[in-house]
């Protein structure tokens, strides 16, 4: 691959990099393609290694994202019911307000379905701070799994 292929794969993985910390680009996923696009160009063993230690490390984040942080919630008594309104007006929350929306989404599914569980604000808001954690939690899951495959290419593209 060319210096200028090199720096674009680079850039592509700093824009994933900006979309885990700001929720507008599938982050993740973007840095695995550009994993992908420098695999198939590069097309030597050690680019085939990187490419399945992306894939790996992108699979297992997606998967400990939502276990870990939604263990948590259950384990501070946030039942199914609320992380499924949570995460319904999370999914409203993304189209209405773009960028945040659907943090702010998750975060007051929450709070409204656990004050009307609960039936009443200080009741609801522990649940409302568990929900802002796990959500500060799976965020952090993903820019680490973000960040190990971008050191991990770099490393590849510096000393391969």
């Amino acid at each position: 691959m060319t210096t200028l292929g090199l720096v674009l794969v680079g850039l592509v993985i700093a824009v994933g990099i900006v979309g885990i910390l700001v929720p507008v680009l599938p982050g993740l996923l973007l840095i695995w393609a550009a994993v992908l696009t420098w695999a198939l160009f590069e097309r030597t063993p050690l680019a085939w290694i990187v490419l399945a230690v992306a894939s790996v490390l992108v699979l297992a984040s997606q998967i400990v994202k939502y276990l870990v942080p939604g263990r948590r919630m259950r384990a501070a008594g946030v039942p199914w019911r609320t992380l499924a309104i949570g995460g319904v007006l999370a999914i409203v929350g993304f189209f209405v307000i773009p960028v945040v929306g659907l943090v702010i989404g998750f975060v007051l599914g929450v709070y409204v379905a656990e004050r009307v569980r609960l039936g009443g604000h200080s009741a609801a808001w522990p649940s409302t701070v568990e929900a802002l954690r796990a959500v500060g939690l799976s965020i952090l899951i993903e820019l680490a799994a973000g960040l190990v495959v971008a050191v991990t290419w770099l490393g590849a593209v510096l000393f391969g």
